[in-house]
């Protein structure tokens, strides 16, 4: 694979024993420096509308936001073969995807999954409804780009020499309605390798909902991104701007063209030689979360610097300060009770005050803004979950008023 990156070969592949291939900075990088930014191979939907004539409420293309109960919404595009429910922003997204990623053979099958699915006691399951429509599209891949598919099947990820019957019952689905005919076949070996590729290397894209709990309106697989590794302490961080601006309503950086495309960004300095990585969930999950879905998910059990703090600190401790739920931060910034998880061996208490964001249901990574183009790093750091951005002395002040009742610096 050629250097995952298009930002000046910043970060090159190599080997770390017991960690695989690793994503490492190639020369000193600054404080919200961007490192990648990648486009998908594939994207899906990650729910479909019910089969009583709802309308998707995000383009079937390109993911934006629809209001589809607005004045705006006469405006909408329909697909001809399911008009009520896949929509498109714009004339250039529905004649993008009915010649790709909307064919005629994935509408018949969204509307297959939609009518009859409910019907089916495996597929009740939305995780497994979730994995019918990746193969949907992952099998139509193969036919509209099968270089794309060939390097979906070149990502990490490995499915056991015989399918699980969770595999064959998707695999067997997925045949009675016809997929399309590809040089690739059409096997259960195959269906099984698909879904190990789509379960370690998906990334979502979110609904940027900040009054609810937010939601994923979309899968995608980002083949560069793919390559960064985990860390509960990461020293990147990735953005999305699917809807053109960010949760708070800035505006997205100017050299993104494609809307779902990813920004991975650097924390802090790093300096030449690091490992870059990304935390596959909030940095705000503690220890038994983490090491659960990471075991569950991915294989592995994580014994990073601070899970090695973490591993002895009783259940009561761990489910207060810095190891909690997004919904629960009364504690996370630079309380007297993070003060003492520093004091009684808890040396990361610094990037929790510094690095996550305290606003209410949110619990995102803040980064600086990227440098200017004469090298000079921001102080305005971004969350990439709300989007909100804040001075980088606020952190340290307590003096968050302004962020608090939604006001947005100028970046």
């Amino acid at each position: 694979m050629s250097n995952p990156t298009n930002n000046s070969m910043l970060l090159k592949i190599t080997e770390i024993q017991g960690r695989g291939r690793s994503l490492v900075s190639t020369q000193p990088l600054k404080a919200g420096q961007v490192v990648l930014q990648d486009s998908p191979i594939l994207l899906y939907p990650a729910t479909t509308p019910s089969k009583n004539g709802e309308f998707s409420n995000f383009c079937s293309n390109c993911f934006k936001k629809l209001h589809v109960n607005t004045t705006n919404s006469n405006n909408l595009i329909s697909c001809p073969s399911c008009s009520h429910h896949a929509l498109f922003c714009n004339p250039n997204c529905q004649n993008s995807a009915l010649s790709g990623s909307h064919s005629t053979w994935v509408c018949q099958a969204l509307n297959y999954i939609r009518y009859s699915g409910p019907n089916l006691p495996f597929l009740q399951d939305p995780d497994t409804q979730i994995q019918a429509r990746f193969l949907v599209s992952a099998y139509n891949l193969a036919v509209t780009s099968p270089s794309n598919f060939q390097l979906l099947l070149s990502l990490q990820g490995e499915a056991p020499l015989i399918p699980n019957p969770q595999a064959q019952a998707l695999h067997s689905f997925i045949a009675s309605f016809s997929p399309p005919q590809s040089g690739f076949g059409f096997s259960p070996e195959l269906t099984a390798a698909l879904l190990a590729k789509d379960k370690q290397n998906a990334f979502g894209l979110m609904d940027d909902n900040s009054n609810s709990e937010r939601t994923v309106r979309a899968y995608g697989i980002y083949p560069k991104a793919s390559f960064f590794n985990h860390d509960c302490l990461p020293n990147a961080c990735r953005f999305d701007y699917v809807d053109g601006r960010n949760s708070s309503g800035s505006a997205v950086p100017d050299n993104i063209t494609n809307n779902t495309d990813i920004i991975i960004r650097v924390i802090h300095d790093v300096p030449e030689g690091r490992e870059i990585c990304l935390s596959y969930f909030p940095v705000t999950w503690n220890y038994l979360e983490r090491q659960t879905r990471l075991k569950d998910d991915y294989g592995f059990e994580c014994d990073c610097d601070r899970c090695k703090v973490e591993v002895n600190w009783k259940e009561e401790d761990d489910n207060s300060g810095t190891g909690m739920e997004p919904d629960n931060d009364e504690a996370m910034e630079g309380s007297d009770e993070d003060a003492s998880k520093a004091d009684n061996g808890f040396p990361h208490a610094y990037f929790f005050v510094k690095y996550v964001c305290d606003r209410d249901n949110c619990g995102g990574t803040l980064a600086p803004l990227p440098p200017s183009q004469d090298g000079s790093p921001s102080d305005v750091l971004e969350c990439n979950v709300c989007g909100r951005l804040r001075k980088e002395e606020d952190d340290m002040d307590g003096d968050n008023e302004n962020d608090e009742d939604g006001e947005m610096l100028e970046g």
